[in-house]
């Protein structure tokens, strides 16, 4: 029990720490990996809309992007039995109108044209992702390690996401964040998303599969948020990433209307995510021999 206690002082202090930075007001948050978004390779311009989603979700860890034309200006050629994917627009173009003066309108028409990665391409050089040496955190390794029930981990696309259907959490390469500390705070977020799977914690946010930015959606990402903030604690990380954490914290509350009572919600049941995921490593603090845990950060299964 003197373990659980004096977690349950961490979270304490964890949910003092971030109430605090909230009420200073605005506090800029950051996406912790260095992937960059997905842009044309030609133009440099970023994709809006759906687009960013679109590529995102096509598993490539480089950024850019070219159309079939591009990609034979730049010198190069598409991969044979390479499929490309539609990036949507819309084009106003005019039409007849007997109603208006002047015979006729501007109505918007949804277009699409077809990119390729340029990991799709020969003959182009690809620009080398910015990277990092990654130096495993032995504290968070024995968290993820000794998760009870614990999801599969991928490192396929450059983003961070958990999939309750397949219970499997997807995370961007180790070495593509800015810092040991965020990379183990964005696993711990999507961690305690899986708590919430019908095999562990059956949470109503996650089993029942709440529709991005509906207000079930933001309370679970509060959750989340809260329950990576408790684990940073546990393991010692929290100066690191705590105004970030708080950042994101404060950005799905204004989803809320800011309403603080989401907050004290979302700390109760982040506790209990956090509890969960942190039993065995009550009962077996120091199970693991020293120097760092074996781990693939490239396709990691933590219960392997």
């Amino acid at each position: 029990m003197a373990k659980v206690s004096g977690q349950k002082k961490i979270y304490e202090m964890i949910n003092e720490r971030i109430i605090g930075l909230l009420e200073k007001g605005e506090i800029p948050w950051r996406k912790p990996w260095i992937s960059g978004d997905p842009a044309n390779f030609i133009t440099k311009k970023p994709y809006r809309g759906i687009n960013p989603f679109i590529l995102i979700s096509s598993g490539f860890s480089c950024p850019y992007w070219v159309s079939f034309k591009q990609a034979k200006g730049k010198g190069g050629r598409i991969k044979r039995g390479e499929k490309g994917f539609p990036v949507v627009f819309w084009k106003w173009v005019d039409v007849k109108d007997s109603e208006s003066e002047s015979g006729k309108k501007r109505v918007p028409f949804l277009r699409y044209y077809t990119v390729f990665n340029l990991e799709q391409t020969e003959g182009i050089d690809i620009p080398e992702p910015q990277t990092r040496d990654f130096n495993p955190i032995l504290k968070a390794e024995r968290v993820i390690l000794q998760m009870p029930k614990a999801p599969l981990i991928e490192h396929d696309e450059p983003r961070a996401y958990y999939q309750p259907a397949e219970d499997v959490v997807n995370m961007p390469k180790a070495n593509l964040f800015q810092s040991d500390e965020e990379y183990y705070s964005t696993l711990f977020h999507e961690l305690t998303h899986s708590t919430g799977h019908t095999s562990r914690l059956n949470r109503d946010e996650i089993s029942k599969m709440s529709p991005f930015e509906s207000q079930d959606y933001s309370k679970e990402e509060l959750v989340a948020e809260m329950g990576s903030a408790f684990l940073c604690g546990h393991c010692g990380i929290e100066p690191s990433v705590i105004e970030n954490q708080a950042a994101y914290i404060q950005n799905w509350l204004k989803k809320l209307q800011s309403n603080k009572k989401w907050l004290v919600y979302a700390a109760a049941k982040a506790q209990k995510a956090a509890d969960f995921i942190l039993s065995v490593v009550y009962e077996e603090e120091n199970s693991l021999p020293g120097g760092h845990p074996t781990r693939n950060y490239v396709n990691a299964t933590p219960n392997e």
